[in-house]
């Protein structure tokens, strides 16, 4: 597989060593999408209903527990797409109903409700997941199912599935941009700062990859686990480590602790920048604009992102759920992935499995982020690079974006110093 990597813009404005992976899914993680070795099950039965008048999708988000600061919006950006399409006359003429369920922050609680929704309630596809280790614990369920799952959120990379399709950023369109952006900037020091699972720990892995190859100095690297709110000893020790930036892996409500221990330590953008991965709008509101402002953040979208597209969807969003709302990556990414499946459907002019995937490579959406495009594959699309600032009215303004969309280099491929980190 070829992989033709974006040129970047140069307009700037301004994990432990072993990957890991959730025991009872290790033996399915990072099987590439269309290898003859992959664990799908291309034969099995479904259960889906497409005799009558409407056809069934799940939403599977955590609704509580610790990422629920994150997920229920992105739920509702789930809601918003399927209310549009369905206002335009559905999918295939087919009216589209959803199936809402509660993963619970907890890995093994989404694996038995993507099973219900397969299943029992017999979706055509679900949306959904964040963390990691929730869509790790996923994967072998929506293989051994031979069901369809539209992932929306930045992740660690490594990894390919012929059942799902991933449409935030892989580590290539986020992580590596970030770090590029870094070095452009002057910084030759970093200190690593993530939760405790999957994601953060193969970043950094990555991270430490690129600053050896980059001469950039990894001058410490912590983790916590998710939902911890006690962070004095860590960030005492980003304190004295007096790194050049921070590079901030850290998922969920936790960052609410972080930044605001961040901020009574005295650390501020200024003098020790942290750029973080895994906060968008909604985030910044319940850590408090005060204390972050002026702190960097990379994605792929943001509220503020210029077009007609975006207007539009922002404009729909707040009209359905508050003008006080704000939208996100991740939101953006889930209401993509709604309209994409849609557009694979209608171009294979089915809802069964194997024609969506065989009609996938190439599908496009004109997205609010702008033009997106599933690579057929990996099953990832062509996202593009935005490093942000927060600023105190709560929203996040671009200070860099690459050069158009970004192809998607899942493993890494075409770079030198990554060589040997996908174990593929």
């Amino acid at each position: 597989m070829s992989v033709v990597r974006s040129r970047l813009a140069t307009r700037a404005i301004a994990a432990p060593a072993a990957l890991v992976a959730v025991g009872l899914v290790l033996s399915a993680c990072g099987s590439r999408a269309g290898d003859e070795g992959s664990t799908t099950a291309a034969g099995a039965a479904s259960c889906v209903d497409t005799s009558g008048d409407t056809v069934k999708v799940g939403s599977l988000n955590s609704l509580s527990g610790t990422m629920a600061i994150s997920e229920v919006t992105v739920r509702d950006s789930i809601t918003l797409a399927v209310e549009e399409i369905n206002a335009d006359g559905g999918v295939l003429g087919k009216q589209i109903e959803i199936v809402s369920e509660d993963g619970a922050s907890e890995p093994t609680v989404f694996a038995e409700k993507a099973e219900k929704l397969i299943g029992s309630d017999c979706v055509a596809a679900v949306f959904g997941g964040w963390t990691s280790s929730s869509r790790k614990a996923m994967l072998p369920v929506f293989e051994d199912r031979n069901a369809l799952l539209y992932y929306p959120v930045q992740y660690e990379g490594l990894e390919s599935s012929s059942n799902i399709f991933y449409t935030g950023a892989t580590t290539n369109q986020q992580i590596v941009p970030a770090l590029d952006y870094l070095k452009e900037q002057g910084v030759k020091s970093l200190y690593l700062v993530g939760s405790d699972y999957v994601f953060p720990q193969t970043a950094n892995r990555i991270i430490k990859a690129y600053a050896e190859a980059n001469g950039i100095e990894i001058k410490g690297e912590d983790y916590t686990p998710l939902g911890s709110t006690d962070f004095s000893t860590i960030v005492n020790k980003v304190r004295t480590a007096d790194a050049d930036a921070v590079f901030n892996t850290l998922n969920g409500d936790s960052n609410v602790a972080f930044f605001r221990e961040y901020t009574n330590a005295g650390l501020n953008a200024k003098d020790m920048p942290v750029v973080s991965v895994s906060i968008a709008e909604e985030e910044v509101g319940g850590i408090g604009a005060q204390n972050i402002e002026g702190q960097l953040t990379a994605w792929n979208y943001y509220q503020t992102v210029d077009s007609p597209e975006n207007t539009s969807f922002v404009e729909a969003y707040k009209a359905k759920y508050g003008e006080n709302k704000p939208t996100s990556d991740p939101m953006e990414a889930a209401y993509t992935s709604v309209h994409l499946w849609k557009n694979t459907v209608e171009k294979a002019g089915s809802f069964e499995v194997d024609d969506v995937v065989e009609a996938a490579d190439g599908v496009t959406f004109e997205a609010p982020e702008g033009t997106v495009t599933i690579d057929g594959d990996n099953h990832h699309i062509t996202k593009t690079a935005r490093i942000g600032e927060i600023r105190g009215d709560g929203l996040i303004y671009t200070v860099w974006e690459s050069d158009g969309a970004i192809e998607p280099d899942p493993y890494l491929e075409s770079y030198d110093w990554a060589s040997g980190l996908s174990g593929n």
